[in-house]
C-alpha cells in the first residue's frame, strides 16, 4: 500500500499511510524510487533509513513498500565482483560515471550470462534447504560452480531441467510449484542456519609468524586489528589475504576514504594468489561503501559482507571476512541513532553497542552447513580505527569485549619499518589454549612450551627496558643484559618479517616453530656460558654475529644449521 512522505531530515525520512509495513521491511521513496528501510513503526508513521541521497526529496512524495527486507542475491557469479553495501554492482554501474545517480540499480548477478547446469537431484528425490541442487559452468569457464537450495526449501523435486539456463530461470521446480534457480535471495540481517558448530579447535593460518605463534585465532574465530593512523591496518589485511588459509576472501570497506578504497580496489586485482598464480581477486568478493556515500549504506555494508561469507560457508569453504574498518560503521549507528532521537551512551553511541557489536560476531563460526557435508567457516577480521590511538575509546572497548584475539598496532613500530606493526605488549588470544593442540600435533612437539618461554623472553625485556632508562644499561647485571639481546634477536629475527622476500613474507607453522627453537636454544646456550665464566663482551659479540636475526629467509634446514653454527663458532672463552 503506497504511502506518502510527511517529514524528511538527513538520511532519515517520516512516512505516513503505509499500511501493515514491518521492521526492516525495504521502501521505495521519491520520484526516484531511493531504496529506504523501515528502522521504527509508531501508529500510522513509519520511520525510514535512507540508503541514499536524500538532498531534494520532499514531502508527501510517495513511498512504496516492497513487502520485502534488505536481501542480497546468492549464487554462481560472486567472485571477482564488487558492490556497494546495498549489493549494487559497481563495476556495472561505475560506467555512466565516476559516482553512482540516485536511484540507480541493476541485478547483482548477470542476468544475461548463460550456464550449463548439471543436476545432481533426480525428478521424485526430497530437497532439503542447503543442499547442492547441481553445479553450472559459464560458456568459456574453467570451473563449476555449485548451485545451492535456498536454506528454507524443503519438498521433493516434481521437475528437473538440465542444460544452458540463465541465473534466474527455474533448474528445480519442487511438488506444490516452488520454483528453485541457480541464484536465491536472503536478508542480510538474519543469519543463515548450519546444522551444527564446531569447536573453535583450529587455527586459521597468517603466514604471519607473531600472529600464528604468539596471537593465534581459532579458524571461525574474530580478530579485531586496533591502530592508529598510518600503523599498517590496510596492509595487514592484505597479507592476510593474500597468505592466509582462506578459500574465499570478502573485504569489506566500510567508510573508508575514497582515495583509499581506490588504492585497494586497484592494488587487489593486481595481487597474485600464492596458490594458484592467478589474480587474487578471482577468489575475493569487495563490498565497498566510500565515506562520501550516504551514511546509512555503511550500516547494511557489513551485514552484507557477512551474509555473502555464510554463503560461501555453506558451500564448505574457508571464508576470511576482513572488515576496515568497523569504527566507521559503529560511527553510522552513532548518527542514525541521534536522527532517531534515542538515549545516547558514552561519547554519543547507542547504548546498544555492544550488543550490537555481539550480534554482528556472532555469525563468525565453524560449522557443518545444512546438506551436512564437510564443513565451512567465517573467519572475520575487522580493524579498528581509535581517535588518536586511544584503546579506551567506545568502539574498541565494544569489540574488545566480543572477540577472540587482540592485535594491537603500534605508530612507533610502524615508524620504524617493523612489518607486521603488532605490539606483543598490548595483543593478546583467547584462542590459544583451544587451538594449541593442533600447533603440538602438526608444528612440533614442544611448541606451547616455546611460544610461553618466548612470551616471557619479550615481557621481561619489557620490564629490564624501563629498569634502564632509569638507572642506566651499565647498572643491569650480566644476565640481564644477555637476556635484552636474545629478546632483540626475537624481535629482528622472528617477530618481523619481510613482506617483499619471497620466503619470509609467509611462513608456516612447523618453520616457524625450528626458528624460534633456534632463536631460544642460542639464549640457552649463550646463558650456560656465561654461568661457566665466559665474558659478557665475547657472548654479545657472538649474538651480534650469529646472523640468527636473518633466519626469516632460510628454509629450516638452513635454519638448525645456522643455529648451530652460531653456538659452535661462537668466541664463548677468554
Amino acid at each position: 500500500m503506497p504511502g506518502e512522505l510527511v517529514r524528511v531530515a538527513g538520511p532519515m525520512a517520516v512516512a505516513r499511510g503505509l499500511g501493515a509495513v514491518g521492521l526492516n521491511e525495504v521502501v521505495l521513496v521519491g520520484a526516484e524510487r531511493l531504496t529506504a528501510e523501515v528502522i521504527r513503526v509508531r501508529g500510522e508513521l513509519a520511520t525510514l533509513q535512507v540508503y541514499e541521497d536524500t538532498a531534494g526529496l520532499g514531502l508527501l512524495e510517495p513511498a512504496t513498500p516492497t513487502g520485502a527486507p534488505l536481501e542480497v542475491e546468492l549464487g554462481p557469479g560472486l567472485l571477482g565482483r564488487i558492490f556497494d553495501g546495498l549489493q549494487r554492482p559497481l563495476d556495472v554501474l561505475a560506467r555512466s560515471g565516476d559516482f553512482l545517480g540516485r536511484g540507480e540499480r541493476a541485478p547483482a548477478l548477470d542476468r544475461a550470462r548463460r550456464l550449463a547446469f548439471t543436476p545432481q537431484v533426480r525428478r521424485g528425490d526430497p530437497v532439503r534447504g542447503g543442499q547442492r541442487l547441481g553445479v553450472v559452468r559459464a560458456a568459456g569457464g574453467e570451473e563449476d560452480e555449485p548451485v545451492l537450495a535456498p536454506p528454507d526449501a524443503d519438498g521433493v523435486a516434481a521437475e528437473v531441467r538440465a542444460g544452458e539456463v540463465r541465473v534466474d530461470e527455474p533448474v528445480v521446480i519442487l511438488e506444490g510449484g516452488r520454483a528453485l534457480a541457480p541464484m536465491h535471495r536472503w536478508p542480510v540481517r538474519r543469519p543463515r542456519p548450519v546444522l551444527r558448530r564446531l569447536a573453535p579447535e583450529v587455527p586459521f593460518l597468517t603466514g604471519q609468524r607473531i600472529l600464528d605463534v604468539l596471537f593465534p585465532v581459532a579458524e571461525g574465530g574474530t580478530a579485531i586489528v586496533p591502530g592508529g593512523f598510518g600503523t599498517g591496518k590496510t596492509v595487514l589485511e592484505q597479507a592476510l589475504a593474500k597468505f592466509g588459509a582462506a578459500d574465499v576472501i570478502v573485504y569489506v570497506g566500510c567508510g573508508e576514504r575514497g582515495n583509499e578504497m581506490a588504492e585497494v580496489l586497484e592494488e587487489f586485482p593486481r595481487l597474485e594468489d600464492p596458490r594458484t598464480g592467478r589474480p587474487l581477486m578471482s577468489r575475493t568478493v569487495m563490498v565497498v561503501n566510500t565515506s562520501n556515500m550516504p551514511v546509512a549504506g555503511r550500516e547494511a555494508s557489513i551485514s552484507t559482507g557477512f551474509t555473502l561469507a555464510e554463503y560461501f560457508r555453506d558451500l564448505g569453504l574457508r571464508v576470511a571476512l576482513m572488515i576496515d574498518s568497523t569504527s566507521r560503521w559503529a560511527e553510522a549507528l552513532r548518527e542514525i541513532s541521534a536522527r532517531l532521537e534515542e538515549l545516547p551512551g558514552e561519547e554519543g553511541y547507542p547504548t546498544s553497542l555492544g550488543s550490537r557489536v555481539a550480534q554482528l560476531y556472532e555469525r563468525a563460526g565453524r560449522a557443518v552447513p545444512l546438506s551436512g557435508a564437510g564443513e565451512g567457516s567465517i573467519t572475520v577480521v575487522g580493524a579498528v580505527s581509535p581517535p588518536g590511538g586511544d584503546f579506551s575509546e567506545p568502539v574498541t572497548q565494544a569489540f574488545l569485549r566480543a572477540t577472540g584475539a587482540v592485535w594491537a598496532l603500534s605508530a612507533d613500530l610502524a615508524h620504524r619499518r617493523h612489518f607486521p606493526a603488532v605490539d606483543w605488549t598490548r595483543s593478546w588470544s583467547l584462542d590459544a589454549p583451544g587451538v594449541a593442540g593442533w600447533f603440538e600435533r602438526e608444528a612440533g612437539e614442544g611448541f606451547g612450551r616455546l611460544r610461553a618461554e618466548a612470551l616471557r623472553l619479550l615481557s621481561r625485556e619489557r620490564e629490564l627496558l624501563e629498569i634502564a632508562q632509569l638507572v642506566g644499561m651499565d647498572a643491569l647485571q650480566d644476565e640481564e643484559r644477555l637476556l635484552l639481546a636474545a629478546a632483540r634477536l626475537v624481535r629482528e629475527g622472528f617477530l618481523r618479517q619481510n613482506a617483499y622476500h619471497p620466503v619470509d613474507r609467509s611462513t608456516p607453522p612447523a618453520r616457524a616453530r625450528a626458528m624460534l627453537s633456534a632463536l631460544l636454544g642460542f639464549h640457552a646456550a649463550a646463558a650456560a656460558a656465561l654461568g661457566q665464566g665466559a665474558p659478557l663482551e665475547a657472548v654479545l659479540r657472538a649474538a651480534d654475529g650469529s646472523g640468527l636475526a636473518r633466519l626469516g629467509e632460510l628454509s629450516e634446514a638452513e635454519i638448525a644449521a645456522a643455529a648451530a653454527e652460531a653456538v659452535r663458532g661462537a668466541p664463548w672463552t677468554s
